[in-house]
C-alpha cells in the first residue's frame, strides 16, 4: 500500500477556515495522517456511497472519499457533528 495524496475540495477549505482556530490544527493533523492510513481506527463508512468515509476529530467530522486506484483521499466536508450530514 502506497502513500495517498490528500486533495481538498474548495468547499471543504472554506468550511475549515470558518472553524475555531484551536481545533483547526487537530483536524489538519488527522487529515494528514490519512495519507499513510486512509482507514484509521474509528473510521465509519457512510451509507449510500461506495467510497465515502468519515473520521471524528472531537466534536467535528471530516467526510472524505478514497480512490484506491489513484491513491487519492479527497476531503469533501469539515463541519461540526450537528451540521455535517445536512445538505
Amino acid at each position: 500500500m502506497g502513500t495517498y495524496q490528500i486533495e481538498w475540495k474548495p468547499s471543504a477549505v472554506r468550511e475549515l477556515k470558518k472553524l475555531d482556530r484551536q481545533v483547526v490544527p487537530r483536524i489538519v493533523d488527522a487529515v494528514e495522517a490519512l495519507s499513510s492510513i486512509p482507514f484509521p481506527q474509528g473510521v465509519k463508512k457512510l451509507q449510500g456511497s461506495e467510497a465515502t468515509y468519515r473520521i471524528r476529530v472531537g466534536d467535528y467530522r471530516v467526510i472524505y472519499e478514497v480512490y484506491s486506484r489513484r491513491l487519492v483521499v479527497e476531503i469533501t466536508r469539515v463541519r461540526h457533528r450537528k451540521d455535517v450530514y445536512r445538505t
